[in-house]
């Protein structure tokens, strides 16, 4: 049997989801581009997507809620200077394409921009970074319920404080087709799957939580009992952790960040203050800055959607864009932004990659893929063992950032106190307060330990959801506000 190039595989396959089924070709999507650029915009797409999902959960012993769904559809765009007229429909048909196409095109009369050209189809350049597959198909449903079930007897059996336990696993097929005004033709297939696991301790009636789990571009096999019994551990030891916790101290003090996971405090402080779209705007704390210092020597700063099976990994963008590795900071100096194509065109610079949205029924923007700070020469247990008297933080919570003013609020889920360079005990209720710009530059120390998070993240912005990864070595950051319970 022959085989397809990748790129065009996937094309195939969108094709075949997407368009063969309701009588569609590559002509009737010309059609529809060609309606709306008989008006004068600067630039117009078609995005189908074609989303199955499925989800288990289980609590106290049994699967209690099971899922699935499937969603279809298209959205159309017309962008004419710094305005966007977009409509959807879940309807895939011609008649919806064209009167989707009519309704778009009205955005011309609010600007005067140049009339773009019906350009020759061609096919977008894509990446291969993870598996053309159905992770839903990977495993059967009874098989679904026994993982499930193997991470309820794991959890219980790492310790008799163990109370409850409760586990999710979710799987995601994803298919995209992208049609722009200037000839390209994109498609991406893109596998998603997650298990999340949480346990609930009780020592001497008090009661604490933790949780762990992961995920990615890839089937369920990667969930082995190896696997399973990781993110068990993990889970059970933050549970057992908090249990020992102590009031959290106040103040303005030394604060080390673990690697891994705690990346998404430069991921929220900093990540989202790099976004085109805020800076064109003049409404981050990074705008009108590259070249400048922004951040100590050391740190480099990147957002790289092109990592192999990685949860915030993207073959093209939702705008047919191919995805790429960028460098946003470097050595401390602000080398760029993220960018859609809308923000890249009126910011005269090249998109990024880093066009994304949540479903074909939401219009794109500058979102971010992996976002990470790459590791310096420091032995991490060398960098803790440099606190006097000061906080180290291995996990996080929830959080809030101000964009404008980079100023963030974070919780700390499992930190610990350290003094003379000797962790003495856990604390609980411990929050880290600042603003993104200057903690940068606050940072004295750089692990050699950089890592990225299990993959369980999602990143909201603007009433949108997608998914995303962020990684960070461990860091040692002077002088940071620390809100504290004790």
């Amino acid at each position: 049997m022959i085989s397809r190039e990748p790129t065009l595989e996937r094309l195939a396959t969108a094709k075949s989801l997407l368009l063969t089924p309701f009588g569609l070709d590559e002509s009737h999507l010309s059609r529809a581009l060609a309606e709306i650029k008989a008006h004068k915009v600067d630039e117009a797409d078609l995005y189908f997507q074609y989303t199955r999902s499925e989800g288990w959960s289980l609590e106290e012993g049994i699967v209690k809620t099971g899922s699935f769904s499937i969603d279809q559809g298209v959205g159309v765009r017309a962008v004419s200077g710094e305005k966007t007229a977009f409509a959807y429909s879940d309807d895939i048909s011609e008649a919806a394409l064209l009167d989707a196409a009519r309704t778009v095109r009205t955005i011309s009369k609010a600007a005067s921009q140049r009339r773009i050209s019906v350009s020759k189809p061609k096919i977008a350049r894509s990446r291969s970074l993870y598996p053309d597959q159905d992770p839903i198909a990977t495993m059967d449903s009874a098989a679904k319920v026994a993982l499930l079930g193997r991470v309820e007897k794991m959890a219980r059996a790492k310790d008799p404080r163990v109370l409850q336990v409760m586990a999710g696993l979710a799987m995601e097929y994803d298919v995209v087709l992208v049609a722009r005004a200037d000839g390209v033709l994109a498609a991406d297939v893109r596998p998603l799957v997650r298990l999340s696991v949480t346990v609930i301790a009780e020592q001497k009636g008090r009661r604490e939580v933790g949780s762990s789990g992961g995920g990615g571009r890839f089937s369920l096999a990667y969930f082995d009992d190896a696997q399973i019994s990781k993110y068990v551990d993990q889970a059970v030891h933050a549970a057992l952790t908090n249990l020992e916790a102590r009031p959290a101290p106040a103040g303005e003090m030394t604060v080390v960040l673990g690697s891994g996971w705690p990346g998404i405090l430069l991921h929220e402080a900093i990540g989202h203050g790099l976004e085109g779209d805020f800076n064109r705007k003049g409404s981050s704390a990074f705008s009108g800055r590259i070249g400048q210092r922004v951040a100590a020597k050391g740190v480099t700063v990147l957002d790289d959607g092109t990592m192999a099976d990685r949860r915030g990994s993207l073959n093209v963008d939702d705008e047919g864009n191919t995805s790429a590795r960028n460098v946003l900071i470097e050595d401390g100096i602000l080398k760029g932004y993220i960018q859609d194509a809308m923000n890249a065109r009126l910011m005269g610079v090249a998109p990024t990659g880093n066009g994304r949205r949540e479903s074909y029924a939401h219009v794109p923007m500058p979102r971010m893929t992996n976002t990470y700070m790459l590791g310096g020469d420091k032995d991490p247990q060398e960098i803790v063992r440099s606190i006097k008297k000061g906080l180290y933080a291995v996990n996080f919570g929830g959080g809030q950032v101000d964009i404008t003013s980079g100023k963030f609020v974070f919780s700390a889920s499992e930190a610990y106190w350290v003094e003379n360079g000797k962790i003495l005990y856990p604390v609980k209720g411990a929050t880290l307060v600042g603003s993104g710009p200057d903690c940068l530059k606050r940072v004295s120390l750089i692990g050699n330990d950089m890592a990225l998070d299990s993959g369980v993240g999602t990143c909201g912005k603007d009433g949108q959801s997608v998914p995303v990864g962020v990684g960070q070595p461990t860091l040692r950051i002077d002088g940071l506000t620390v809100g504290g319970t004790a």
